[in-house]
């Protein structure tokens, strides 16, 4: 009963993590998308399994406030917006309960940044994603990687491991990441970009 009065209210959102499927990709810069949201679903003690009706693993939560849908697109990160249009129509989620995390080259390593809608600004995810939802008007969060010295090194770069030093903050990022997704998901986009824009 709470669940479907949840949904008549329209409080069930969508936090989706990019990255590339794959053990080889694991550790990958390009996938902190996928780091952040496998913990967040773990912390909310919600398992993932692959979607007969969407191309990619998902898993929910029922939460305090609202009900938590998360998806982890296998159509590889060029194609991320296919699975993620499947998901939208499944579900009916409006732009604006839709939650994207990212890798961002021009943010430094351990840096966040949310904003509530946007261009791609490069990130081929998210071209994928407002080509296949036919707008850009979502808020998304971005997991600073830092940028190579070279714009030859990029595809090289993003798909490389994170360097030893890294690894060694690597948890904590992700924890921050998980915590700007539940400042969403409890008080909404404004105070998101108010507690941890200013705090980065």
């Amino acid at each position: 009963m709470k669940e479907a009065l949840l949904q008549e209210l329209g409080q069930e959102k969508l936090i989706v993590g990019l990255g590339n499927p794959g053990k080889e990709y694991d550790l990958t810069r390009h996938n902190i998308g996928f780091l952040v949201v496998r913990q967040l679903a773990e912390d909310l003690k919600a398992k993932f399994s692959l979607s007969s009706l969407t191309n990619g693993l998902t898993a929910k939560a029922k939460t305090d406030y609202g009900v938590v849908h998360f998806l982890m697109p296998l159509t590889y990160m060029n194609n991320s917006g296919v699975a993620v249009k499947e998901m939208v129509a499944k579900n009916a989620f409006s732009y604006e309960k839709i939650f994207v995390i990212i890798d961002d080259l021009n943010l430094p390593f351990g840096q966040v940044r949310i904003r509530a809608k946007g261009s791609h600004g490069g990130h081929n995810g998210l071209v994928s994603i407002i080509k296949h939802l036919a707008g850009n008007e979502f808020p998304r969060l971005r997991m600073g990687i830092g940028h190579p010295k070279s714009k030859s090194d990029i595809i090289n770069y993003v798909l490389e491991e994170f360097n030893k030093n890294e690894k060694e903050s690597l948890k904590e990022f992700i924890m921050e990441g998980c915590q700007c997704c539940m400042t969403w998901i409890k008080d909404g986009i404004t105070k998101a970009m108010d507690q941890h824009n200013r705090r980065s």
